[in-house]
């Protein structure tokens, strides 16, 4: 991945002057400074992590048939009066959800693969929060809430065992095409909530039965280097979601690989006509996502379909290969929506569609609600872009998706569908627009 980020970086370079690469590099869409900490990735290192939990050296048998959850959770119950790190070891080890405390992370060596239990009774139901809503539901193979400075690391494998929730997923699905997700009973893989200053580095996640990585109401939060997968074939592994910042603050994603059945990055935050009043959802401020490549996804970077409020949200220097769309803005009719100062820049790579902007429906639900909520967006730039597509402007809003200020600059496009409708944005600016090899006015 590195060699292919490299070579986009160089072809890159003619597409902008490098003093316009350092100021988007200073300053986040809407003008404020980037934190310095968004500059600062240095991996933790093991030692740094405190007293090292190896599972086996505490009574976990190195038997991958055997489900160990009430024996790994004692280790990290001991773990978490003094502080440490629990430590997968070479092997694979099943388990069902475990609950990490303060003071607390997880280390898996490379050879190590934590799987999770493919029983759903392993998974007890908790206060929780899914698509956009507060309720219960099954909990996590990890789970971490209210865990500062929680860390997963390691170059092994977190391993969700999907393979039977998909099937009855599927299965559901064909008895009833209308069944909603949470009809069927999925754990998600990871879960941190109300957490700040976690790190996920190194580590790959892979074949979770539900939504990979959920972060909720979490700020300052840096994924580096994961390796996110879940497959699309033979067996399409729905709703599996790589990364889900879901009302944060400050999130890094950098150098990652990403390749699931379902959106890569989604900004969520709630949904429903009064979501906006709610006071667990909320606003993601300030994401940046860098240096990543995109397998097979429906799209590498989404707004919704649950989200009333995303703001200052980069990704830049990416390659994206198989996904269906670059960036995709989902107008939910029956909730209000503001996505504002987003910005994709130096994107080389293919997909169906670059840019995808209609109302998003399935579930919709005024619940009562006389009047239709509006939807906004505002100050949406792409600029740099290399790409091939099947359509590059796939945009069909509604009457109430108000869509303002929109920047295409330094495209070079090749496009099936070079078609391009300015006149659903106010406001729209072309710049250096090439597709198919003709200049776009």
């Amino acid at each position: 991945m590195k060699k292919i980020l490299l070579a986009l970086a160089c072809s890159l370079v003619g597409l902008s002057s490098i003093n316009a690469q350092k100021n988007t590099k200073q300053l986040f869409p809407d003008g404020t400074p980037i934190s310095i900490w968004f500059t600062v990735n240095k991996k933790v290192s093991l030692p740094q992590l405190g007293k090292a939990y190896v599972i086996t050296d505490y009574g976990v048998k190195n038997d991958s048939t055997l489900v160990q959850t009430e024996a790994i959770q004692k280790i990290i119950d001991i773990a978490t009066e003094k502080g440490g790190v629990i430590v997968i070891p070479q092997g694979t080890f099943l388990s069902g959800a475990l609950f990490f405390k303060p003071k607390t992370h997880l280390h898996v060596v490379e050879g190590g693969k934590l799987k999770g239990s493919n029983n759903i009774e392993d998974y007890p139901k908790l206060p929780s929060r899914m698509e956009g809503q507060s309720l219960d539901y099954f909990t996590a193979l990890v789970n971490a809430y209210q865990v500062d400075g929680f860390t997963i690391s390691g170059k092994g494998t977190i391993d969700g065992n999907g393979l039977k929730y998909w099937q009855a997923f599927w299965q559901r699905r064909k008895e009833n095409p209308n069944c909603t997700n949470l009809e069927v009973s999925r754990p998600r893989l990871v879960f941190i909530w109300k957490s700040n200053n976690v790190q996920i580095q190194d580590v790959k996640l892979h074949n979770s039965g539900f939504w990979t990585t959920h972060l909720y109401q979490c700020n300052n939060v840096k994924v580096l280097d994961a390796h996110i997968f879940s497959p699309e074939k033979p067996v399409k592994a729905p709703s599996t979601d790589a990364i889900d910042i879901d009302a944060c603050t400050n999130v890094l994603v950098k150098g990652c690989y990403l390749s699931v059945n379902d959106d890569a990055i989604a900004l969520k935050g709630g949904k429903g006509p009064w979501a906006d009043k709610v006071p667990n959802n909320g606003a993601n401020k300030n994401i940046i996502i860098e240096d990543c490549e995109f397998g097979f996804c429906h799209s590498a970077l989404t707004c919704g379909s649950e989200a009333i409020h995303n703001r200052n949200i980069i990704m830049r220097n990416c390659y994206v290969n198989e996904a269906t769309r670059v960036l995709w803005l989902k107008m939910r009719p029956d909730t209000p929506q503001l996505y504002e100062y987003i910005l994709v820049e130096n994107v080389k790579g293919n997909s169906h569609s670059l840019l995808f902007v209609k109302p998003w429906k399935q579930f919709f639900d005024l619940q009562g609600r006389k009047d239709v909520p509006l939807s906004y967006s505002d100050h949406v730039t792409l600029r740099n872009i290399e790409v091939k597509c099947d359509i590059f402007y796939d945009v069909a809003v509604s009457e109430y998706d108000k869509l303002s200020n929109f920047t295409f600059e330094n495209f070079k496009v090749e496009s099936k569908n070079p078609a391009i409708d300015k006149s659903v944005v106010k406001g729209f600016t072309l710049k250096n627009v090439v597709v198919n090899g003709t200049s776009i006015k």
